[in-house]
């Protein structure tokens, strides 16, 4: 993984995840599920991975970023190479910005990071799951070049989880 500190033009780090962001980011998650009504089963707001974040982007070909103000976790986004994806494909995955982190510019900078670990770890696909409560990301995800999907790919098993998208690197 990358192990490389970036600040934003607007002073926010973008810093690979470590172990002490567990419980934060956790909160971040779950915090931003229930503001958009969408904590619910089937969803990452009841998957255990999301209380232990650092551990599972310890996987080969992944990676997670913070985004952080002041001490103070803002949210973050990460690739994963979900079982069941083709080979040559990852999942864009718990892309999550608190509140007062949207609308600067700072979703973008997360997804361009994490599509270009993407492109560096070999990935020619970028696949994800979503909301249709979370409609401001629908359509930044678009300007990236998402497509929909009829189907969902892989095996995440966020069965709550009704649209899906994919792009190519």
């Amino acid at each position: 993984m990358d192990q490389s500190i970036n600040r934003t033009p607007n002073g926010i780090i973008i810093r690979a995840i470590q172990p002490a962001d567990n419980h934060d980011l956790a909160v971040v998650v779950r915090n931003i599920l229930a503001e958009f009504g969408a904590n619910r089963p089937g969803t990452v707001y009841f998957d255990s991975t999301t209380d232990a974040l650092y551990e599972l982007f310890r996987k080969p070909r992944s990676a997670y970023f913070v985004a952080e103000a002041d001490g103070k976790i803002l949210g973050g986004g990460g690739i994963f190479p979900t079982e069941g994806l083709p080979e040559s494909t990852c999942e864009l995955v718990k892309m999550y910005l608190l509140p007062e982190a949207r609308g600067i510019g700072l979703g973008r900078t997360l997804i361009e990071r994490c599509l270009q670990m993407a492109r560096e770890n070999g990935y020619k696909q970028v696949y994800l799951e979503t909301l249709d409560e979370l409609h401001l990301a629908l359509k930044i995800y678009a300007k990236f070049g998402f497509e929909y999907l009829l189907a969902p790919l892989g095996q995440s098993k966020h069965f709550g989880c009704g649209l899906w998208m994919l792009k190519k690197l």
